[in-house]
């Protein structure tokens, strides 16, 4: 069975951030339309999700590779300073197990100074050389 589905795939576009994106959105105007089943909205979200998961299976089943691929860069394109932001947040919360990061009171520049380095610590900034004492 597997076999089978491998076959048929191949040539296919499959899935991407894009299709991710897309199918995400589709569930989650149809649960948003299952809440407003009473209203004519309910309705118009229902079918709106439902087209956008016939638009999303389109693109997995394409055989049109370049197309499919053309579109996951424009989004992507689009969607680079949200998921820039997110991906810096991300590594920030990573690094809070290892560092205490401070801001500079003079620039705003982020500076991050290990853990354990006494209760006191006088910090001097790199970017505009401003010194201030912060407590842990």
């Amino acid at each position: 069975m597997k076999d089978k589905l491998n076959k048929f795939m191949q040539g296919r576009y499959g899935v991407d951030q894009f299709a991710r994106f897309t199918l995400g959105v589709a569930l989650f105007v149809i649960v948003i339309g299952s809440f407003l089943r009473r209203n004519v909205a309910g309705g118009i979200l229902d079918t709106l999700g439902f087209i956008l998961i016939i638009y999303t299976y389109f693109r997995i089943f394409s055989r049109n590779v370049s197309a499919r691929y053309a579109e996951n860069q424009k989004y992507l394109g689009y969607t680079q300073k949200v998921r820039s932001q997110f991906a810096r947040e991300k590594n920030m919360m990573e690094q809070r197990k290892t560092h205490h990061i401070y801001t500079c009171p003079g620039c705003g520049q982020k500076i991050r100074i290990p853990r354990g380095k006494g209760q006191k610590v006088e910090i001097e900034c790199p970017k505009c050389h401003a010194k201030f004492v912060k407590r842990r």
